[in-house]
């Protein structure tokens, strides 16, 4: 069964009990909020502030997002952020993929409560990468990275091509992210797929090294590929997620969560 595309951003008030938290979603690289809605929908349901942006660039054409910078996508999500942050007690970050590489951004600049990952990308291993600050003049884009999902069936609603001068961005916005990874010190959660291809381990080799100050759960996919918010394992996803921002307003803080910390991947 074809799920109908939807790509506008979602919102939803906090409606739990308890400590008042928020939760920021933010998708992919080419994508859009209808590969993570499921997501952000199980979040809202279980009482949960929820914002999920639409990032400059996506729903709309690969051409718009070659026009876009690594900069406008984080200033998205981080306005994101700050409206939860003004009506909320705690702010959890969460994301897919590039999404993912966003929300640490976010837990290394603003004070959160904790974030949660599926396939976060940090690395691109593309020999090409490095050069497509120059590749962009002559070559505007390349293949699709969509819809590496496990799932007959199943559309993340990507672009079908993939614009050089956006990937560009994104290399340059992962490089900066890496940087930036010693800063957090709230708990990181990764869902990790078995099979991924699109994001390499050298992504979750790179997250591990730069994690110096914070405790790391990786959480092994085994019947999902890239898009695990869509796909066989999303429902685990769902319920982890909420039991992990529920471990935090039971008072599961960084100290407390470093205590317990463990690793159930081999990545």
């Amino acid at each position: 069964m074809t799920i109908p595309l939807d790509h506008t951003p979602f919102s939803s008030p906090f409606t739990g009990t308890g400590t008042r938290t928020g939760v920021v979603v933010s998708h992919g690289f080419t994508g859009s909020p209808h590969g993570v809605r499921d997501w952000a929908r199980s979040l809202a349901d279980a009482g949960y502030a929820v914002r999920m942006p639409l990032l400059p660039g996506h729903g709309t054409s690969w051409q718009e997002l070659a026009r876009t910078r690594w900069q406008d996508w984080h200033a998205a999500l981080d306005a994101a952020y700050l409206e939860l942050a003004g009506e909320c007690e705690q702010v959890v970050v969460a994301g897919l993929s590039m999404g993912g590489a966003l929300a640490l951004r976010i837990a290394a600049t603003r004070p959160v409560a904790g974030s949660v990952l599926v396939n976060p990308g940090l690395v691109i291993d593309d020999p090409r990468a490095p050069l497509a600050g120059i590749l962009k003049f002559v070559l505007k884009s390349t293949p699709a990275i969509a819809n590496d999902i496990l799932k007959e069936g199943i559309d993340e609603g990507a672009y079908p091509r993939t614009p050089v001068a956006a990937a560009h961005e994104l290399n340059r916005m992962f490089k900066d992210t890496v940087r930036l990874l010693p800063r957090i010190t709230a708990p990181v959660r990764v869902y990790r797929s078995a099979v991924d291809h699109v994001v390499s381990d050298s992504s979750m080799v790179a997250l591990r090294r730069g994690l110096t100050h914070a405790p790391l759960d990786v959480i092994r996919l085994e019947n999902s590929y890239h898009v695990a918010t869509m796909d066989n394992d999303a429902p685990e996803i769902f319920r982890g997620t909420a039991e992990f921002i529920r471990s935090l307003g039971a008072g599961g803080g960084p100290d407390a969560a470093h205590a317990s910390q463990k690793d159930t991947a081999d990545d």
